[in-house]
C-alpha cells in the first residue's frame, strides 16, 4: 500500500501526470510526463541512498518525483503549491502515515525554483534531480529547435551524469553539449536560477555543486 511501486502504477496519479504534461504541451513546454517525473525520483532516491540516507527515506524521494509536477495540470503558476495539495489528498487517501506525507509534500512545495528552498533531505535531493533532468529526448517537437532557447538547449545535451563523489563532498552534473545547436552560454542564459539552486542545495549535505560541460568546469 505504501510503496513507491504501488503508486507508479496507480491509475488516478498517472492519470494526473499526463493531464499535467498534455496541459505543459500546450503552453510549449517540454516533456515532463512519466519519463521525467520517474527519472527525477530515480535520481533523487540515488542522490540520498549516496549520502548514507536510509532505504525509507530514499523511497519517500522517489515518491516525491513522482508526483512532483502534478500541479501543473491546474496551473503552471505555483504548479509547486498546488501540487503539494493534490499529492496531500492522495497519498492520505491511501493512508499514507502523516509523518511521510509531511515529507513528501514538502519536497514537492518546495521544489520550484521561483519558490523553491532546500528545507529537507528529499526537498534538496528533489531540486537536484529536477534541475538537472535535461537532455534531448524532452523535446517534443523538432521544429521548435531553431526558435525555442528551452527546446534547442534540451536538443543539444546528448550526455548527462548526475554524481555524488562522497570523498570529495561533491555533487557533479556532467553534460555533453552539442555547440552546433547550442551555445554553452544558452545553457546559462535559461539554466543559471536553477544552477544555483542546486549548489545551494548540495550545500544543504554540505558538499559543493559542480557543472562541467564539455569537459570543462563551469560552476
Amino acid at each position: 500500500m505504501f510503496s513507491y511501486e504501488n503508486l507508479r502504477k496507480d491509475s488516478e496519479i498517472i492519470s494526473y501526470v499526463e493531464a499535467a504534461n498534455n496541459v505543459l504541451g500546450e503552453i510549449g513546454y517540454t516533456e515532463h510526463g512519466m519519463a521525467h517525473v520517474v527519472k527525477t525520483g530515480e535520481d533523487a532516491s540515488r542522490i540520498l541512498k549516496a549520502l548514507g540516507y536510509g532505504e525509507r527515506e530514499c523511497e519517500l524521494a522517489k515518491i516525491a518525483g513522482l508526483m512532483h509536477d502534478i500541479g501543473n495540470m491546474i496551473n503552471r503558476c505555483d504548479h509547486a503549491q498546488s501540487g503539494a495539495f493534490l499529492a496531500f489528498e492522495l497519498l492520505r487517501a491511501r493512508n499514507f502515515p502523516v509523518d511521510e506525507v509531511i515529507k513528501i509534500t514538502t519536497a514537492i512545495g518546495h521544489h520550484d525554483e521561483k519558490t523553491a528552498a532546500p528545507v529537507t533531505p528529499i526537498a534538496a535531493a528533489l531540486i537536484l534531480a529536477d534541475k538537472s533532468d535535461v537532455r534531448t529526448s524532452r523535446v517534443r517537437n523538432k521544429n521548435t529547435v531553431h526558435d525555442d532557447i528551452h527546446d534547442r538547449v534540451n536538443y543539444a545535451v546528448f550526455s548527462s551524469k548526475l554524481e555524488v563523489d562522497n570523498e570529495n563532498k561533491k555533487i557533479l552534473l556532467t553534460l555533453k553539449i552539442d555547440t552546433l545547436v547550442c551555445p554553452v552560454m544558452e545553457y546559462f542564459e535559461i539554466f543559471l536560477e536553477r544552477m544555483v539552486l542546486c549548489k545551494k542545495s548540495a550545500a544543504y549535505f554540505g558538499c559543493e555543486f559542480e557543472l562541467i560541460i564539455n569537459d570543462t568546469r563551469l560552476l
